[in-house]
Parts: structure tokens; sequence; C-alpha cells
């Protein structure tokens, strides 16, 4: 019996990007189609089989130890990111300002799938959900940069809007407008899981 079952959620590719040197620039450039191989995105800073540990496990290891890299796309929804810039009091927000890899529009409260589910696109390229990505200040100099007055409010605004943090499964091209389907673990939430939050 499978342990990943499909859905009846889809998106749509609305946008993609690529951070080709995060010391030198958060932003994304945009693109109409990337190259998702075993090493992430083609051509991403963020790729790579490994990455220097960060604040997200914290708890687990020291800053930069190398570990295995389940960061490699920064995966938000339209949708999200609209309520980003209403929360914000803008119009609309750029994903690029904030180093995204990929849009997707049409998946319901996307910032909080289940991890390990997983994203297909047309084509077979597949992505495994790890969890949801934290907002951080490093889009706040970007952001002030394009919206003077605006930089601090991104990281109150995008609580628990963020998106998500994903590694690839199953290497293909992932393109502008191709159709997202929602694949989901077929397994129950801890049952302890409140207890172990504390």
């Amino acid at each position: 019996m499978a342990a990943i079952i499909p859905t009846d959620f889809y998106g749509t590719i609305t946008w993609l990007g690529r951070v080709a040197d995060r010391d030198a620039a958060l932003e994304s450039a945009p693109l109409t189609e990337i190259f998702a191989g075993f090493d992430g995105p083609e051509g991403e800073a963020h790729g790579g089989i490994n990455r220097p540990a960060c604040s997200r496990v914290a708890s687990l290891y020291k800053r930069n130890l190398p570990i295995r890299n389940t960061r490699q796309f920064a995966v938000m929804s339209a949708e999200d990111l609209t309520q980003i810039a209403a929360n914000m009091g803008l119009e609309r927000l750029d994903p690029a300002l904030l180093g995204t890899s990929l849009v997707i529009e049409g998946i319901p409260d996307f910032s909080h799938l289940p991890p390990s589910s997983r994203l297909q696109a047309e084509g077979g390229a597949t992505l495994v959900v790890d969890m949801e990505n934290r907002p951080c200040t490093l889009p706040a100099r970007p952001i002030e940069t394009s919206h003077p007055g605006f930089g601090k409010k991104f990281k109150p605004a995008a609580q628990g809007l963020r998106g998500i943090t994903a590694w690839v499964e199953a290497e293909g091209t992932l393109r502008i407008g191709a159709k997202v389907r929602l694949f989901v673990p077929d397994q129950p939430a801890w049952a302890h899981l409140e207890q172990a939050r504390g």
C-alpha cells in the first residue's frame, strides 16, 4: 500500500527564480523555466547536496556544520504572497525580493503542508516538503530598497505565510504555467506533538 497518496489539490507555477550568489544579493532573478536536479535548482546558490547548518537547526548542530541540504527550494504560494503584501500595507510584493525559488497558485494553506508531502509537476519533477519556511530579517534590505519604509514590516507580516522549504526527489524541468499535484503522507499526526512542543 502506498505511503504517499495523491490528492485532488492541484496548483499552477506562476513564478520561478534563482539566487545566483547569495553573498552578493538575496534577490532572485526571474526565469521562465529551471531544471531541478538532485543538487537543487540549476545555478542556485542554495543548491547542493549539503549545506551549512543555520538557525533553522540550531538546536541540533553548530552553525556552518555541513548537513544534508533539505532547503534547495524556497517555495511560496501566490495567495500567501498576496496576504503578506496586504499585511505590510503594499499593493504587491515581488517574490524576487524574498529570494524565492518558486511560486505556486491554488493549493490552500500552503505554508502548513505536512512535512514529507510531495509537489509533483507536469513532466515528473518532484519536490519533497521539508518544513515551513520561517520568516527572517534578510529580505528587509531588498524590500526597503524597492519600498522605502516597509523593509522591517516583512518579518511580522509573513508569520505563518512564508511558504515551505523543499528538496528534489525526482529530477525534471519546472516551467511557468505547469500544473503541480500535491501528494501527502498517509500517516496521522503524532499523538504527542503538542506535548513535545511544550
